[in-house]
């Protein structure tokens, strides 16, 4: 979790940092950016932080994660997902909180994400209803429905962000891996299920800016892809013929790099909700990729670089682990 204590509702979007503002960090575990340890399924916990900071707003990151699935039991995704949440979310209410934001998945969808054989790619808006695919996606759901329980129930203003992929790590199917390198899927990905996290961390400050007007919503955060649903059909098994069409110059600088376009996309991520009711305006798609990589330039932003791999376990347990 990190709590915004300078971050007043209406106030200038940008980095903490920039503004002059103070961010404070709780975490399990220390850290440069930690100002606080502990577990937010400690109830008694979260409420002594709250009221020692006494916060503005609070940023919810903190969950257990899809690479947690093979080395975390159920319990534990239930105790810090679901119990951790209804404690910052109750706490935050008594604690005269301004404005929450919950960090979701766009892993809540689950199964809706993959359309049946002979379907046309999947068009992801936040009205979408998910199917469950695992622990994971079923915890995120329920902190979900918890915050607009509490927003409904106690007026806490609370704005809830579906974000896509913006993990710096490797991805975790063999099958990918093996015909890609990391840095041709993550370019790929910024079609249709990819973000910066400078966008992210721009979506995260305008919510909580807007919270208190807007009262509850849920968002989804990727970048805008250029797709649109006329497209669906032909991207299913198509895909790298539609890129083609709309970025004729990708084709000579994916031959210069030895890369590949994705020649199916099943599912695209709608980020024109986020857009048109947070005022949210990402800088990273794939166009700005593209110029990127044509200039020889890292097409990440100074922000993913500066924040670089975390990892997720102690001990190694694969790809996500740094």
């Amino acid at each position: 979790m990190r709590v915004l204590t300078g971050a007043v509702p209406g106030g200038d979007p940008r980095a903490p940092g920039e503004q002059g503002q103070q961010a404070t960090g709780l975490d399990l575990k220390p850290g440069p950016y930690t100002a606080i340890t502990g577990d937010i399924a400690d109830r008694a916990f979260v409420r002594a932080a709250i009221r020692e900071i006494r916060p503005a707003a609070v940023l919810h990151t903190a969950t257990l994660h899809k690479p947690h699935v093979g080395s975390h039991a159920k319990q534990q995704f239930i105790n810090t997902n679901v119990s951790g949440t209804l404690n910052l979310l109750e706490e935050s209410v008594a604690g005269g909180v301004q404005a929450f934001v919950y960090t979701s998945t766009t892993s809540a969808f689950g199964r809706a994400l993959v359309p049946g054989k002979g379907q046309p790619a999947a068009w992801i808006t936040e009205d979408v209803p998910g199917i469950p695919r695992n622990i994971y996606g079923v915890t995120k759901s329920a902190a979900e429905d918890l915050c607009q329980l509490v927003h409904a129930e106690c007026r806490l203003p609370v704005i809830v962000l579906r974000t896509s992929r913006f993990f710096p790590e490797g991805d975790d199917d063999d099958a990918a891996r093996a015909l890609y390198t990391s840095a041709n899927l993550k370019a790929n990905e910024f079609l249709h299920r990819r973000a910066d996290i400078a966008d992210i961390v721009d979506a995260h400050l305008l919510a909580a800016q807007k919270a208190p007007r807007i009262g509850f919503a849920k968002y989804i955060i990727s970048a805008t892809t250029p797709f649109t649903p006329l497209d669906l059909g032909t991207i299913r098994d198509g895909a790298d013929g539609v890129v083609m069409d709309k970025f004729p110059d990708a084709g000579e600088e994916y031959r210069r790099r030895g890369w590949r376009l994705f020649p199916a996309i099943d599912r695209v991520y709608v980020n024109a909700r986020a857009r048109a009711e947070l005022g949210w305006a990402p800088r990273y798609d794939f166009r700005a990729v593209l110029d990127a990589l044509k200039a020889d330039e890292d097409p990440r932003s100074p922000l993913a670089r500066a924040v670089g791999a975390k990892g997720y376990h102690d001990r190694p347990t694969g790809v996500y682990t740094t």
